[in-house]
């Protein structure tokens, strides 16, 4: 697996590096995983690390704050370990085609009536149902997706204020 480390605020020692390593290294063997993406960010006293792994398509996205990031290692890895146990029947099943590229993400514009960010991303169609997996495996509110059983629009699921889903539909 290649795993690709990012610092913010903090320099990463080898040591450091190595543990990820060792750590992400059984998701290679639970999914056969080419790429992963490790941020860590120091904002004060405090450690925040992201870790990124696209498979088939999908993110799977784990994060962890604290005060000792092997910690924050062993915590991330737990969280991305259950995800995948609880989706993996579902990702097998589902028998997905070719592996997506990453979402590239491009500084945006500093005027103030223009968007701060923009990101880019390449849509697939799907079920809603998957969408909704999808949203949660990247544990964001909302998704963009290509609905396949709405006449191929594109849509977006939303997490309510109520723990319930919503879906944005255009009518054509």
């Amino acid at each position: 697996m290649n795993i690709t480390f990012k610092a913010r605020n903090m320099e990463i020692s080898n040591a450091l590096k190595e543990y990820a390593t060792k750590r992400l290294s059984k998701f290679d063997k639970l999914i056969k995983a080419e790429d992963a993406v490790v941020s860590m960010t120091m904002v004060k006293d405090r450690y925040r690390l992201e870790v990124t792994i696209p498979y088939n398509g999908i993110t799977i996205r784990g994060e962890e704050e604290g005060y000792d990031l092997y910690t924050s290692v062993d915590n991330v890895t737990e969280k991305l370990e259950s995800q995948i146990h609880k989706y993996r029947t579902r990702l097998i099943k589902k028998g997905r085609g070719e592996k997506l590229p990453i979402a590239e993400t491009v500084p945006a514009y500093t005027e103030d009536d223009r968007p701060v960010k923009e990101k880019h991303f390449i849509t697939k169609p799907m079920p809603v149902d998957e969408a909704i997996m999808q949203m949660n495996l990247l544990g964001h509110s909302f998704f963009v997706f290509i609905n396949s059983e709405g006449g191929n629009t594109v849509n977006v699921i939303y997490r309510r204020n109520d723990g319930d889903y919503g879906l944005l539909a255009p009518e054509v």
